[in-house]
């Protein structure tokens, strides 16, 4: 198992078998999928879950998969992802996200499992700024968001290509971004 990094409560690892149970079940959760317009089904979410193990095997990109630190139960994921968005976004923009159970919303692990992975991106990959995106009523998203200290850019806000028309209300993204700069400021 390979862990990328590790928190006081967390740890970021690579996906391992005994874990796809939750990934299916956070990918395929109603509230936990609100804004996003696809439910995965089982095989959907094993596909997935080996496309990411493969990606941070070989490029320690991906959606790590976060574990409590104690028992190593995977409770969601946090990670980094190219999100190959263009025109909206450069190539080789990094892109930051996270995703949790339920059950474990509201206890602060998408913001420790945040500022971990902001730290390895800034300091293995070396890009100018790291972004993440939401649509724009998804304020649970945007909440973590500006506490791990990146900041609103509307003139960067745009229509998610991927989000078919049959969903007009989940198309509208908000992006928010750290650079470099700002992180090292942060992180003081």
């Amino acid at each position: 198992m390979t862990v990328i990094a590790t928190t006081p409560r967390l740890l970021l690892r690579n996906w391992t078998e005994a874990d796809r149970p939750l990934f299916h079940e956070i990918n395929s959760d109603p509230e936990v999928m609100e804004f996003f317009a696809f439910r995965r089904h089982r095989s959907e979410a094993d596909s997935m879950l080996d496309a990411i193990r493969d990606a941070i095997a070989t490029t320690r990109l991906g959606f790590y998969a976060m574990a409590l630190k104690e028992t190593d139960e995977p409770i969601g994921f946090c990670g980094l992802w190219k999100p190959e968005l263009e025109p909206f976004l450069p190539a080789g923009t990094i892109e930051i996200g996270w995703r949790l159970a339920k059950r474990h919303w509201g206890k602060g692990y998408a913001t420790e499992a945040g500022e971990a992975s902001l730290r390895h991106g800034f300091t293995q990959f070396d890009p100018p700024e790291i972004v993440s995106f939401a649509v724009t009523d998804n304020h649970r998203s945007t909440a973590v968001m500006r506490r791990l200290g990146l900041h609103h850019d509307p003139d960067r806000d745009f229509d998610h290509p991927r989000i078919p028309d049959t969903h007009p209300h989940l198309k509208r993204h908000v992006l928010y971004a750290i650079s470099r700069q700002q992180w090292e400021r942060k992180i003081g």
